[in-house]
């Protein structure tokens, strides 16, 4: 097993907090091993679904850096696409990358979640691009908003979910289908390279995405899952706090298409962005 790859996955201070080891490396697949725990959950004991991002995320790079070449970083997740296809309620899961096609510096893969016994969990098409020692260009700045400070009903709800409070993640706005989160730099949420892990700026933007369609509905007696998220993350995420800009763009009842931008918070450039479809149902 290629061991500057398999200390990345299993040292960095984010893949720790999650329980996140790499169980497989080899030249056509990479396997992500992920046991149970309360603090990757949401209520019910349902796998949180920045948790399933973050496992498919990390076992696309630990893929696409051992047949790419430690000489080849460093690396970022050029397309993501994740379809939530059933909960994993208090199960292990393990993510497995599978290579499409390896470029000079592009891998195409194929990434299944599963339980251990099977069950289909989520499923995923990644690309991920070593960037062959070249330094990022300069991202643009998001949109932004206009910085008005009002956590709304959901400020102190997140707080008390595991997952989202153990990243750090805290609403500063929430209205009318706008929302702006916060993600301070905490080590917990670092990777061994020194930045934010990729599969934590992915869960900020889920969350982010989730939120949005809650500042439309406000609470009731209602269902809700995530069926699907599309994201691009421009660079490595750097070190420093984040923030995550949220609005619904569509909506067609129950299904909510809510466009996402993660930037630096201290330059405003982007670091990811993308669209969370989210469901809310009675």
């Amino acid at each position: 097993m290629n061991d500057s790859v398999k200390d990345w996955v299993d040292t960095s201070a984010y893949s720790t907090a999650l329980g996140m080891h790499l169980s497989e490396l080899g030249d056509e697949a990479a396997v992500i091993a992920l046991p149970f725990a309360e603090a990757n959950a949401n209520p019910g004991n349902a796998l949180h679904g920045g948790v399933a991002a973050s496992a498919s995320v990390t076992a696309a790079h630990a893929l696409a850096r051992h047949v790419l070449g430690p000489e080849t970083g460093p690396w970022h997740t050029m397309d993501f696409q994740i379809n939530y296809l059933a909960a994993a309620i208090g199960e292990d899961i393990q993510a497995t990358a599978r290579l499409l096609r390896r470029g000079k510096e592009l891998c195409f893969m194929a990434v299944d979640v599963t339980a251990n016994d099977g069950k289909a969990i989520a499923n995923c098409s990644i690309a991920v691009r070593g960037r062959q020692g070249t330094d990022p260009v300069a991202t643009p700045a998001a949109a932004g908003d206009h910085g008005e400070v009002d956590p709304g009903f959901m400020g102190e709800r997140i707080a008390t979910n595991p997952f989202i409070s153990g990243r750090g993640i805290a609403m500063d706005f929430m209205r009318d289908g706008q929302v702006r989160l916060i993600m301070p730099w905490q080590e917990s949420n670092g990777d061994l390279a020194g930045g934010v892990h990729e599969g934590a700026a992915l869960a900020l933007l889920d969350t982010a995405g989730a939120m949005c369609s809650w500042s439309i509905t406000g609470l009731g007696k209602f269902k809700a899952s995530t069926p699907s998220i599309q994201a691009q993350v421009f660079a490595p995420p750097p070190k420093g706090d984040l923030v995550a800009y949220g609005n619904v763009g569509y909506r067609d009842n129950e299904m909510y298409w809510n466009d996402i931008e993660v930037a630096d918070s201290t330059t405003g450039c982007l670091v990811a962005r993308g669209t969370v479809l989210y469901r809310i149902f009675s």
